[in-house]
């Protein structure tokens, strides 16, 4: 199985894009983030070790990311893009407090025969899933 250096590197050779220190910097990186980050919060985590990389050049990579299969970007509602990584993840979804923002995971192997069922009655093949529910956490319920 290809590493997630080895499809950034295929994916910008394919698309004839330079394969900069920065970009493979800015991939270590994100690799070692759990959860759903911004660009903002990325970068300030780039920056304590590599102060040359600007928030631009992590934006833009972020957009490579997606493009080639390692990234996935998420909004919660709250107008602010966030990532998480895409490669080696099982499909899960996301309960969104409305009211807080809290964001929590859960995966979707549950509901799995029910999509399963629905593709194959529309004769659909899915190339990605999101599922999202947005409600009030227990907190913001109190």
């Amino acid at each position: 199985m290809k590493s997630e250096t080895e499809i950034l590197t295929e994916y910008l050779l394919s698309k004839k894009l330079k394969r900069t220190d920065q970009r493979y910097r800015i991939l270590d990186v994100f690799l070692r983030t759990t959860g759903h980050i911004s660009a903002f919060e990325l970068h300030s985590l780039v920056k304590k070790q590599h102060q040359d990389i600007g928030f631009s050049t992590v934006y833009r990579t972020l957009g490579i990311f997606t493009d080639c299969g390692l990234a996935y970007e998420v909004n919660f509602g709250d107008g602010q893009a966030r990532y998480e990584k895409a490669f080696r993840r099982g499909d899960h979804g996301h309960l969104i407090c409305s009211k807080c923002g809290r964001t929590i995971e859960f995966s979707l192997q549950s509901i799995e025969g029910i999509q399963n069922q629905v593709l194959k009655k529309h004769g659909y093949r899915p190339q990605g899933l999101r599922f999202e529910i947005y409600g009030l956490c227990g907190k913001c319920l109190k």
